[in-house]
């Protein structure tokens, strides 16, 4: 320790000597002082453009303006547009970002038979959000609290399974809008909804841009369909065919005629009611015996036509099942490869 003090002190010696030996003074850092800069918003003026000069924060954001984002599923359902779209169950991001990119008109996020919760549904949103493809959540449960964190995420719509009444439809409606009009719990500055606050025009759009969906799936739920598609605020009726065809007792046969027949009913009593007058749009989901073509000319104007896990699943299966078809037929041209040989040399 002696000789490192001796060191540091033989340093600052020398430092107060300049090449000719003359000394200077040694100047401390707490002897220095400086004149304070705290730059004002005026001083700064001339260095802003002039056009940028007097617009705030918000209004300096890098956001598209409204103009320039494409329409939402609510105003292509309303010019009378047919939309195509695709259930995500995996939760993958890379297989949402390809589906994005594949052109489907939306995607639905499936917290209700799908692994992922709030947070696997915020990667998702953002994967699809690279082609500004508007993105549903289905929620596991209809709750104000399950709403809520959902809508926190922005998405375009949201789904509510399992609606069999009337009141159950007006209680849906409720957790989507705040206070008078509902009971939904309000973080609107800082959530990704309103990204995160920037969205200055949020609380009077949003009303407007979201698509509240209920699903019908059971026995009950269709005896009152035409009332659930008439409630102030349901903006389309989602069937579920599978679940529908385990409440009439037949899971295992969802194209059973007592199935499509209630299906049937359930279609016609949401496609007469008057969408210009509040009536709800018809969203439905494709099954192999009743493929997205039949629904689109039944009157559908919102069809999904597969699932992300089954699309990977089928050519997963296809993929095996061709090649052990190759193995087999390679084994069959060597048997006869061998017989050709074994008739020349008997010859």
């Amino acid at each position: 320790m002696a000789s490192l003090a001796n060191t540091t002190a033989g340093a600052v010696a020398g430092a107060r000597k300049i090449s000719n030996g003359k000394p200077i003074p040694f100047v401390s850092s707490k002897s220095l002082s400086f004149p304070s800069f705290r730059p004002s918003i005026s001083s700064l003026k001339p260095l802003i453009p002039t056009k940028f000069s007097s617009l705030s924060p918000l209004q300096c954001s890098p956001n598209p303006s409204p103009s320039t984002s494409p329409p939402s599923l609510k105003s292509r359902l309303r010019n009378g547009e047919t939309l195509y779209g695709i259930f995500l169950l995996s939760f993958s991001p890379t297989l949402a970002e390809i589906v994005a990119f594949s052109g489907y008109d939306f995607v639905v996020i499936d917290m209700e038979h799908g692994p992922g919760g709030i947070h696997e549904s915020l990667q998702m949103l953002r994967a699809v959000a690279t082609t500004n493809t508007p993105a549903i959540i289905r929620l596991p449960e209809s709750s104000a609290v399950w709403a809520k964190k959902a809508l926190d995420l922005g998405p375009q719509g949201i789904m509510f399974p399992m609606i069999n009444s009337p009141k159950d439809a007006k209680k849906a409606v409720s957790y989507c809008r705040f206070p008078p009009n509902g009971i939904r719990g309000s973080a609107h500055t800082v959530v990704r909804a309103s990204n995160y606050g920037i969205n200055e025009g949020y609380l009077s759009n949003y009303k407007e841009d979201l698509l509240i969906m209920c699903q019908v799936e059971t026995v009950d739920g269709v005896k009152k369909v035409e009332e659930i598609a008439a409630v102030e605020g349901v903006d389309c009726i989602q069937m579920g065919p599978l679940d529908l065809s385990a409440s009439l007792g037949y899971l295992w046969d969802p194209g059973h005629k007592k199935v499509r027949e209630m299906l049937r009913t359930a279609e016609k009593e949401v496609l007469k009611s008057d969408r210009k007058d509040g009536g709800a749009f018809l969203a439905g989901f494709a099954m192999p015996h009743d493929p997205p073509e039949a629904l689109g000319k039944r009157g559908y104007q919102m069809v999904s036509g597969a699932i992300d896990v089954g699309l990977f699943r089928n050519a997963a299966v296809e993929d095996v099942r061709k090649f052990k078809i190759s193995l087999n037929a390679d084994s069959n041209d060597s048997d006869d490869d061998k017989d050709s040989d074994e008739k020349y040399w008997s010859e």
